[in-house]
């Protein structure tokens, strides 16, 4: 287990001292299984080991120089208690080191700050160091000062590795002390991302970190694209990813790309998805001797950002089906990105967003502040739907994950070829020991409604059920134990589960969870006695001895403390907020399309022409969201004349976080954009495209 005991100086916080000792003496989630700090790390094909235990990890980015040192803490908390068992960062350069030699590590650039934070709430830390990162930062998050001295970056020229050196040298002076070998949080580092030339530079960004000082358990890259020379074994952890639909994409059609493959199990690990904006598949190499390694992922997409051309919306299902696809297929670590949203830093000579007008990363233009991610954690730790319909898979995960680790995957359809909305079959799959094993259905794609299949049966391990076909609903995502243990880890002195039609949650003193799907019999067999249409009780009366059956709602809560409540909860407790328009929008600007031929988002002289409000402030602001609901084209926020959010429009509310504004600010100035008919931009369905602007409602609720 991780210490409960905090160590190092708890960050100072601008809230009531209340929400201070709340945060402080918050219940952490009820025997976690956790990864103890300074265990020794190992890992084969299957899983990595602690102390010789196999774990199944959940990994989510959150970027730290993305959110306010001041929220660090609580927001780490809550994803520990969202079932995320490792942190993931990226170091932006540009962040640190905007200005050449003048190195910045204060406020929301603290690293050690948020790593000590990390070690005291038990958070190990991938950091994904770059040099380039990408991330939708300004140039991938290489400094503009790289490109005005002409250096060739991301090569193995003496001059790029110099610089490289001094930065990693740079990143080391936050990590000192705080590396897994000293009990610290940091357990491995990433190299660059997404690099697909040869290894040799990879290795050559490695050598330079251990002449550093980086000693770690382990060291990643990024699986895609596939190298042009192989790497060398072991030194580095290729992980994958997939997503749902993707920003970057060319096409401004609702349904493109390859990305329904994230929802079909299948062996292999590789996304054609990712990056298609300047990663052509087609004239890759599949990276060689992938077998011998883990299959991880750090890029499962949590979420999905909204860039200019192209408005993605992302539903909770998306998120869980590819979780459970993925965890079916094999993977032993799901790593989510983002699991956290963010919002950009002030830049000093420029924004730091990604632009299809800047000196590298030039694909897509993004928001300039904005970078929600539509996670499970929003910008401003809103607790997102997704979060509580991930969290009985993840307790899943931490619970049952020894005894899942070693287990083999196994594809029952391999002979169907996985095509877009196939519907004539059961997407299913199953990993076993030989012995025990584990069911996992998927019957979800992304906005294409898959019809109920009828008559389903399994039979894996020797082992036939349910007893009477049955018919699993639409959009049902699940994982079915057979023969499993009920003891801890794989001691049998509890006894075995033969089978049940519900999802295993989690084990605790004794008592074993499990979640009833919606729309699906729950059948079950134990001690050789069959029970069927069980219905949930709850988790404290049990249907069975020692097995408690409970509704997806009550696992999506199971041990979260209770003054964590979901963003649609909240909402409802809403009150209005006092709005005006005070200028109509001038004429259309010209949309053009920009150097990549893709529609450019408007400039800041664009925002001369647009309309707008003014928005008064309640006096209580603290631990209060603000939300818009607005139509339009693109959104800003103002305070005192500064810009401090933006919105690309996809259906969603254009939301703040009261507490950041200034303390002296009274009014806040919102300028909107008009929609213009037959712009060359993807809306997705949600989204209201009536041509012009307006503002229905604008209203405030807590956090």
């Amino acid at each position: 287990m991780f210490p409960t005991k905090h160590h190092g100086v708890l960050p100072k916080m601008p809230r009531c001292l209340l929400l201070i000792l709340s945060i402080i003496f918050a219940p952490r989630l009820a025997a976690q299984t956790t990864v103890p700090l300074g265990s020794e790390v190992t890992w084969d094909r299957h899983s990595l080991m602690f102390d010789g235990r196999r774990a199944c990890l959940v990994m989510g980015e959150a970027h730290y120089s993305r959110i306010p040192e001041s929220e660090w803490q609580q927001e780490v908390r809550k994803m520990r208690q969202g079932g995320v068992n490792i942190m993931a960062t990226y170091v932006f350069w540009s962040h640190i080191e905007e200005r050449k030699g003048i190195f910045d590590w204060s406020g929301r650039r603290n690293l050690r700050r948020f790593l000590e934070i990390c070690k005291a709430e038990g958070m190990p830390v991938v950091l994904r160091m770059g040099p380039w990162c990408h991330g939708e930062v300004r140039c991938g998050g290489l400094p503009d000062w790289l490109f005005d001295e002409g250096v060739k970056v991301r090569s193995e020229d003496s001059t790029f590795l110099d610089y490289t050196r001094r930065l990693y040298r740079q990143i080391f002076t936050q990590v000192q002390g705080l590396q897994w070998k000293d009990g610290g949080p940091v357990i491995a580092t990433q190299f660059d991302n997404e690099w697909g030339g040869a290894a040799s530079y990879l290795m050559a960004l490695k050598a330079i970190a251990l002449e550093t000082g980086f000693d770690l358990p382990f060291y990643t890259t990024t699986g895609w694209p596939g190298l042009r020379t192989p790497l060398p074994f072991g030194e580095m952890i290729p992980l994958y990813g997939d997503y749902a639909d993707g920003f970057w994409d060319r096409s401004t059609r609702e349904l493109s790309g390859s990305y329904w493959e994230a929802f079909h199990f299948k062996p292999a690990r590789i996304s054609t998805s990712i990056g298609t904006d300047f990663i052509d598949y087609s004239k890759t190499k599949t990276n060689a001797q992938v077998e011998p390694y883990p299959y991880f992922t750090c890029e499962l997409g949590g979420g999905m950002m909204t860039s200019y051309h192209r408005r993605v919306y992302l539903y909770p299902e998306d998120a869980l089906a590819m979780a459970v696809v993925k965890l079916g297929c094999g993977s032993n670590l799901l790593g989510y990105y983002m699991y956290h949203g963010g919002t950009n830093p002030e830049g000093l000579l420029s924004d730091l967003n990604e632009m299809q007008r800047s000196p590298y990363t030039i694909h897509n233009d993004l928001p300039h502040k904005t970078y929600d991610f539509q996670a499970p954690l929003g910008e401003f730790g809103q607790v997102n739907p997704h979060y509580f319909l991930l969290r009985p898979l993840h307790r899943f995960m931490a619970d049952f994950g020894e005894l899942l680790a070693p287990m083999e995957a196994h594809y029952p359809t391999a002979d169907r070829k996985p095509e877009p909305g196939a519907d004539d079959y059961l997407r299913w799959s199953y990993r076993t020991d030989g012995t025990s094993a584990f069911v996992f259905v998927n019957n979800y794609d992304r906005l294409r409604g898959l019809t109920p299949k009828p008559d389903c049966q399994f039979e894996v391990c020797g082992v036939r059920f349910p007893q009477r076909p049955v018919t699993i609903p639409e959009a049902c995502c699940a994982v079915f134990p057979v023969r499993v243990p009920l003891g801890e880890a794989t001691k049998t002195t509890a006894g075995t589960l033969e089978y049940a039609t519900a999802q295993l949650v989690a084990r605790h003193e004794g008592r074993i969870y499990l979640m009833a799907l919606d729309g699906l019999p729950v059948e079950l067999k134990a001690d050789g006695h069959v029970l069927k249409n069980l219905k949930p009780l709850g988790p404290d009366r049990p249907v069975y001895k020692n097995l408690y059956l409970i509704t997806r709602a009550q696992a999506g809560r199971l041990f979260l403390p209770d003054d964590i409540r979901g963003f649609d909860e909240q909402r409802l407790t809403a009150r209005d907020v006092p709005f005006s328009k005070v200028a109509e929008a001038g004429p259309l600007r010209q949309i053009n399309m920009g150097p990549s031929r893709v529609a450019e988002q408007p400039t800041d002289d664009d925002f001369a022409q647009a309309a707008r409000y003014r928005i008064d402030l309640p006096t209580e602001r603290e631990g209060r969201l603000l939300a818009i609901d607005y139509r339009g084209d693109v959104a800003r926020l103002y305070a005192n004349g500064r810009l401090i959010d933006d919105n690309f429009y996809n259906g969603r509310p254009f939301l703040y976080g009261l507490w950041r504004v200034p303390a002296e600010c009274q009014t806040l100035e919102l300028r909107i954009l008009p929609l213009q008919p037959k712009a060359p931009i993807y809306y997705p369905r949600e989204a209201d495209t009536t041509p012009g602007e307006a503002v229905s409602r604008v209203t405030t609720f807590p956090l």
